[in-house]
């Protein structure tokens, strides 16, 4: 019988593979830490044939988790970290190592292009603000850097397309990162104009097809079911970015309620769901993504700080670096819960934090690779526990400004990443934005949301509504309602959080020449 299917979730940190039987219940889990290396000069570089190999080893860990599981796979779906280019030549081998979402050495490329008229069009075509993560902007400095590479290339790809190309010899992306970043969203086909536009008409040959995973599927390839031991002709699925993912399997699909989703990990994302493409704001300042959903008609529309859970890990890390000058260890993971004394003991909102800690700057609402991390309005009377509370201010402000330039801010927002689980953030978040706050005891949100796809494709569901029905809505937890008192404040001091990342940015700008010079 023929009754789990297997979600791989291949994301920066840590790759995935999970297994769920038909209904959505979690079975079993396996993961390998992810490896990449970090480049002089802002580049972040992973390599292609050990992330396979990597994959194929948390399948098989898998085998040893669930009895039988070869016979028992109705389908394996695969997403993954978004964006980044990974480029392969005409025999399927990989030219040269990916590039990833991290680097940013395309940064001058992509202020180049957001400063000319042209990039509006393109824009309104993709509904996605341009940034150095992207695959436009690495494919030109990629040519400019390494023309070589170019020639030897016939295939650009992100993370999921390469996993689902060595597990079915196909070579295909999906619909939200081929419109995101080369595409017509309301169309969810390709746009010659934005190719051109971006400068790369030229490289047009590099784009793989599009494949809607939720309407069709591959077969898993003799030399992939020898890697994974799982049976070859096993139905392979290509998930959506794992962005999309996550927020389908935990709770943004819900066409009724019409919630927020934010997901707060290494990043920080911020999604509203638009129904028809009608139903999509755009902003004058060309940021955020717009992302087809697997479902005809229906998209999210994100908008991504780029270090969220980041940020914290600095803040705790400072006084773990100074206890450890006096001999004594404390790691991050001891020191987290201390954060909700540090922050019941801190007035609200008597500093400001900008938390863009992040090498690679900011890229939502507003887009500066230069953005860097800061404390406005320190005195004497402040301590760490100050510090600690303005953090976590500063991400939910964050969260505010993402959702503000979205439209209206929403009245409920279903939270997952590994900081859903501190109940300060959740109070101070829904404070922030004055709206209730859900969590999933979904576990696994990226891997399920791409296991839903498959449950779809294979018509287990008739349609992703009545999947989420049953994999979604049960696991959503009660909504924990905004404390209006600390609402009101988060109110008056909002603006000046706004005002101060806007006065800072030539700061920023200065401070990178100098330490180019």
């Amino acid at each position: 019988m023929r009754d789990v299917l297997i979600g791989i979730d291949a994301g920066t940190s840590v790759i995935k593979s999970v297994a769920f039987d038909l209904v959505g219940r979690q079975i079993a889990f396996t993961a390998l830490p992810n490896r990449y290396e970090t480049i002089l000069g802002g580049g972040a570089e992973q390599d292609l044939a050990r992330t396979w190999a990597d994959t194929a080893t948390t399948l098989q860990q898998l085998a040893d988790k669930v009895p039988d599981l070869a016979k028992r796979v109705a389908a394996i779906a695969v997403t993954g970290q978004g964006d980044g280019t990974w480029l392969i030549d005409r025999d399927g081998e990989p030219v040269g190592k990916g590039w990833l979402w991290l680097d940013a050495r395309a940064a001058d490329i992509v202020e180049d292009i957001r400063a000319r008229p042209e990039d509006r069009p393109r824009f309104e075509k993709t509904g996605s603000g341009l940034a150095a993560c992207q695959q436009g902007p690495q494919l030109r400095l990629m040519e400019r850097m390494t023309p070589e590479r170019i020639e030897r290339a016939t295939t650009a790809f992100h993370c999921k397309d390469w996993l689902y190309f060595r597990l079915t010899g196909d070579r295909a992306t999906d619909p939200s990162e081929g419109c995101f970043t080369f595409g017509d969203f309301a169309s969810r086909q390709y746009s010659d104009e934005v190719v051109e536009l971006l400068g790369l008409k030229h490289l047009r040959r590099l784009l793989p097809p599009m494949v809607d995973g939720a309407a069709q599927s591959a077969k898993l390839s003799a030399a992939a079911a020898g890697m994974t031991g799982l049976l070859a002709g096993t139905p392979v699925v290509l998930g959506y970015v794992d962005v999309a993912c996550t927020a389908l399997g935990a709770g943004l699909y819900d066409t009724a309620a019409r919630p927020g989703c934010s997901i707060v990990g290494s990043t920080g994302m911020h999604m509203r769901l638009a129904v028809g493409a009608a139903d999509v704001i755009l902003n004058d300042s060309k940021t955020g993504y717009t992302m087809c959903m697997p479902a005809p008609g229906i998209y999210t529309q994100m908008q991504s700080n780029m270090a969220a859970t980041l940020n914290i890990d600095w803040v705790l890390g400072l006084a773990a670096g100074i206890l450890a000058s006096q001999g004594i260890s404390r790691t991050s993971a001891e020191m987290i819960p201390l954060i909700d004394e540090w922050i019941a003991t801190s007035a609200p909102a008597s500093l400001l934090y900008q938390p863009y800690v992040s090498e690679a700057g900011e890229r939502g609402p507003f887009v500066d690779a230069n953005a860097r991390a800061g404390f406005v309005g320190i005195s004497s009377r402040h301590g760490y526990g100050d510090l600690v509370r303005a953090v976590f201010e500063g991400l939910a402000f964050a969260g505010r400004d993402c959702y503000a330039v979205m439209g209206p801010l929403p009245g409920e927002v279903r939270l997952t990443g590994g900081a859903a689980r501190s109940s300060a953030l959740r109070k101070i978040l829904g404070a922030s934005l004055g709206a209730k706050i859900r969590t999933s005891k979904r576990e696994e949100a990226g891997a399920a949301g791409a296991a839903m796809i498959a449950a779809v494709s294979i018509g287990q569901y008739a349609s992703m509504d009545a999947c989420a029905a049953e994999w979604v809505t049960p696991l959503l937890g009660a909504a924990e309602e905004p404390d209006a008192a600390l609402a009101g404040i988060y109110d008056e001091t909002y603006p000046a959080y706004a005002q101060a990342w806007q006065a800072l940015r030539p700061v920023w700008h200065t401070m990178a020449g100098a330490r180019k010079d």
